[in-house]
């Protein structure tokens, strides 16, 4: 039988990657909340994540979003963020917002804003090489409302010049992951509505390029953990955008709505190699905290993250093995339920302890008086969002 102690190695090894948008203020299409001691440059919002990592040690890297943040120096950003000891990671681009953007970016029908699209993508190459990162993130919002709006194979036959132009810049040591998402702001179609066609467009471009999971972007019902497997079973799964969803996108605290299902997806992982040393996946948070305070948040999405991965590594993989090849249906579920319904904070809350953090990183951040002193201090100036 598997002990904690068995899993302690795995999970000391466990990173997720933070959104530096997740510290600024974001909500929903109707209305985005401001929140007292919000960030109001990049290099508080990396302070910020730092502070998650300084709680939990789960956090050694924070993602940034370009344009929204645009440093005049970036090298100097990377310094302030090693200071804090953390480290700048997977660089994300922002063809969306931009009016020229209105019908699309890379699959766009007019070369022009295609050109101005993969060269936004190419200054976001240059930054990854000044700060080190590995990753460049591409979600595209492209896609058409109505029927016969545009031309869907030509968008494709586009999309996969303007990738394969942008991907031709990808250094030795840099990786290019396409995103997903099936609906919204396009209704009718959306270019990379799913993973197949993720896979399909990375594919083609060649081993450095991979697909981005993003744990909200699935139609009601979705068996994500299907195609966490696939896409490890393929080699391609580049990474995670982990979220929480009720009903579509809705970007809340991983394993808020579905705890059982984050447990799902972590086990396909763990039975894919997700977790290995040399693992090509990288887990990161894409959440928007628009009624709660940012920095817990935070704190609880990788402790959820955490929780479920002891979880999933306790399944008795022999047994469960074992089960399945005898088709004991009721057996091997149950085995598998034993794993999800184990409580493992205790033991948790013990391992940290032993590793000089606190027992409980929530109760000891909000017991730091950090969050009224970043209010207190970040008076003035204009709050981030996620416009800047």
């Amino acid at each position: 039988m598997t002990t904690f102690a068995d899993i302690a190695p795995a999970l000391e090894r466990q990173a997720i990657e933070l959104p530096s948008w997740a510290f600024g203020n974001s909500g929903t299409r109707f209305k985005v909340f401001t929140t007292p001691g919000t960030p109001r440059t990049p290099e508080e919002k990396i302070a910020d994540a730092a502070k998650v990592n300084e709680y939990t040690a789960l956090a050694p890297t924070v993602a940034l979003h370009i344009p929204w943040d645009m440093v005049d120096d970036f090298a100097a950003l990377s310094r302030f963020a090693e200071d804090h000891n953390v480290k700048l990671g997977t660089v994300n681009s922002n063809t969306f917002q931009d009016d020229v953007y209105k019908f699309g970016s890379l699959a766009h029908s007019d070369p022009a804003v295609r050109r101005k699209a993969i060269d936004h993508h190419l200054k976001c190459l240059e930054i990854m090489t000044e700060i080190g990162s590995r990753d460049l993130k591409i979600w595209l919002a492209d896609g058409t409302n109505y029927p016969g709006q545009d031309d869907l194979r030509a968008r494709q036959d586009h999309l996969a010049e303007s990738l394969q132009e942008i991907y031709s810049q990808v250094s030795e040591t840099q990786r290019l992951v396409l995103e997903y998402k099936f609906f919204e702001p396009a209704f009718y179609h959306t270019d990379v509505p799913d993973w197949g066609t993720s896979f399909a467009q990375v594919s083609a471009l060649g081993d450095r390029a991979y697909t981005c999971l993003d744990t909200g972007h699935h139609a009601p019902g979705t068996n994500i953990e299907f195609i966490v497997m696939q896409l490890l079973r393929l080699g391609k799964l580049g990474s995670f955008d982990f979220n929480s969803r009720f009903y579509a996108d809705d970007d809340l605290i991983v394993g808020a709505a579905d705890p059982f299902q984050l447990f799902r997806i972590i086990v396909e992982v763990i039975r894919g190699g997700g977790l290995e040393v040399d693992s090509p996946v990288q887990f990161m948070l894409d959440q928007c905290h628009n009624v709660e305070d940012k920095i817990p948040g935070q704190i609880r999405s990788v402790l959820n993250v955490q929780e479920m991965t002891a979880r999933a590594l306790l399944v008795d993989r022999p047994a469960l093995t074992a089960a399945q090849e005898a088709h004991d249906v009721l057996g091997a579920n149950g085995i598998l339920m034993d794993a999800f319904y184990t409580d493992v904070r205790p033991a948790l809350a013990s391992w940290r302890e032993e590793r000089g953090l606190p027992a409980d990183p929530m109760a000891a951040y909000l017991a730091s008086g950090n969050q009224s002193k970043i209010a207190a201090e970040r008076v003035g100036g204009t709050q981030l969002s996620w416009s800047a």
